[in-house]
């Protein structure tokens, strides 16, 4: 009975552990095919100096010679040409020519005549360097009609304007990462800024007019401060001065959740290509691609030009929230379309616009040249000290923290304990049967022989 009762537990214990390699490499497959497709980008750090080659590149030979530059996968200049002279002076500076049909010149006609058209709610375009074309996106709330109109227009403009539909809807992203709440809906605090005299906090201009009071929850407690200053629609930015002109301790760094920060240590444009990363109140931290510059979107409040586009997501709440790469301050959330689930199209409004218009300077951790000024000296209780561009935790993740991350069903690593486990189940359970077996054979040998 008690031999029957062992290997009816060693059969369930066997059969236990295959089941568990089978469900360890589901969760494995899922996690994998879960993860967001990998951003074959460079860091800030190597396209900043890739972009001023190619920006240079193109406005020394021309905009009827040139259509753009961006920086290449592997980390190297390219520039877009449209003869071959164009393409051996590209070579002897050290960048990767391409050569293209259309010029910057016909790509700028072709938004200009664009924008020109009557306006249709729901729509954007920006100028793609790397397929030479302009891509108008539409999303679902365009009417078949407005669409054919739109359509209509760029046959006209020539067979470089690509018309695409995209998911979801383009919305400005109301509903530094850190939440801010009025009458108006919830943003994100963006980027610190200061007039010399005053301090602010930079974020989105969609997020309420003049005069708007904000706060760090919905009860209206907390009290921040109070929008003194926006552009929005034809730009998106807004100025919220901080109640008492300070913003305090740790005013060069900004939040990316679970209690981590980035130091921010200058300023600039981005480059097409370019790996860079977005936090904001509702989706934390998210990374992803610059994939144009200059874009316009014609949100239902109205339509805003000169922005960065992307292919990070954000949802609503998000709107404001800074837009960096290793520490360098580049935008601030405008709005765009999708979601974090499925992924989606992000615009940014440009750090550089916002403050040559707004009058301001970047709060930064070190000086870094023009825009820039002398900061606090520490970081905000809670949020660590970060390295330039590098999220740093406080103290170290906590249990639950931790157990969070191991039950998250996108991770692979639930997979793999559930794997290894199912791996030594096995091997105990034939090693137990081996040793019982062991010893039933001496037993038996020692009452024959004995």
């Amino acid at each position: 009975m008690r031999h029957a009762r062992r290997r009816v537990v060693r059969r369930v214990t066997r059969l236990a552990a295959v089941g568990g390699l089978l469900l360890g490499g589901t969760l494995v497959t899922r996690a994998v095919a879960s993860e967001p497709a990998g951003v074959s980008a460079v860091p800030y750090s190597s396209a900043r100096a890739a972009a001023g080659t190619g920006t240079d590149l193109v406005a020394r030979l021309g905009a009827s010679r040139t259509a753009g530059s961006w920086v290449g996968d592997d980390g190297r200049t390219v520039v877009a040409v449209t003869d071959r002279r164009a393409a051996d002076e590209v070579r002897r500076a050290g960048a990767e020519p391409k050569l293209v049909r259309h010029s910057l010149r016909d790509l700028r006609s072709a938004t200009r005549t664009l924008r020109a058209a009557p306006r249709v709610t729901g729509t954007a375009w920006a100028v793609d360097y790397r397929s030479n074309e302009v891509v108008v996106r539409g999303d679902r709330t365009v009417s078949a009609a407005d669409w054919s109109r739109l359509t209509e227009v760029a046959d006209g403009i020539g067979g470089f304007v690509r018309m695409e539909r995209t998911e979801g809807t383009f919305t400005t992203r109301l509903n530094g990462a850190r939440p801010i709440l009025s009458t108006a809906g919830r943003c994100s605090a963006g980027f610190n800024v200061t007039d010399g005299r005053t301090e602010y906090i930079l974020t989105a201009g969609h997020c309420g007019p003049d005069g708007s009071v904000w706060f760090t929850d919905d009860r209206a407690r907390g009290q921040i401060g109070t929008t003194v200053g926006r552009s929005f629609p034809g730009d998106d930015y807004s100025l919220v001065r901080y109640d008492g002109g300070r913003a305090g301790a740790g005013a060069d760094v900004v939040a990316v959740g679970d209690g981590k920060g980035v130091r921010i240590t200058g300023l600039a444009d981005p480059a097409v290509g370019q790996r860079v990363f977005r936090s904001g109140s509702t989706t934390g931290l998210r990374d992803g691609q610059v994939t144009a510059l200059g874009a316009t979107v014609n949100y239902p409040e109205g339509t805003v030009g000169g922005l960065i586009e992307t292919n990070v997501c954000a949802e609503p709440g998000d709107s404001g929230g800074p837009l960096f790469s290793e520490g360098v301050a580049l935008g601030v959330t405008s709005g765009g379309s999708g979601d974090c689930r499925t992924g989606g199209t992000t615009y940014f409004q440009p750090v550089t616009t916002a403050l040559s218009e707004l009058g301001v300077k970047l709060i930064v951790s070190a000086p870094a040249g023009a825009g820039a000024s002398t900061p606090p000296s520490s970081a905000p209780a809670g949020q660590g000290a970060a390295g330039p561009g590098t999220p740093t935790p406080a103290d170290g993740p906590d249990a639950a923290t931790l157990l969070a991350r191991l039950a998250d069903p996108r991770a692979v690593g639930p997979g793999l304990l559930v794997i290894a486990g199912s791996l030594i189940a096995l091997v105990a359970t034939r090693w137990i049967r081996t040793e019982q077996d062991r010893k039933a054979y001496r037993r038996y040998y020692s009452a024959t022989w004995g």
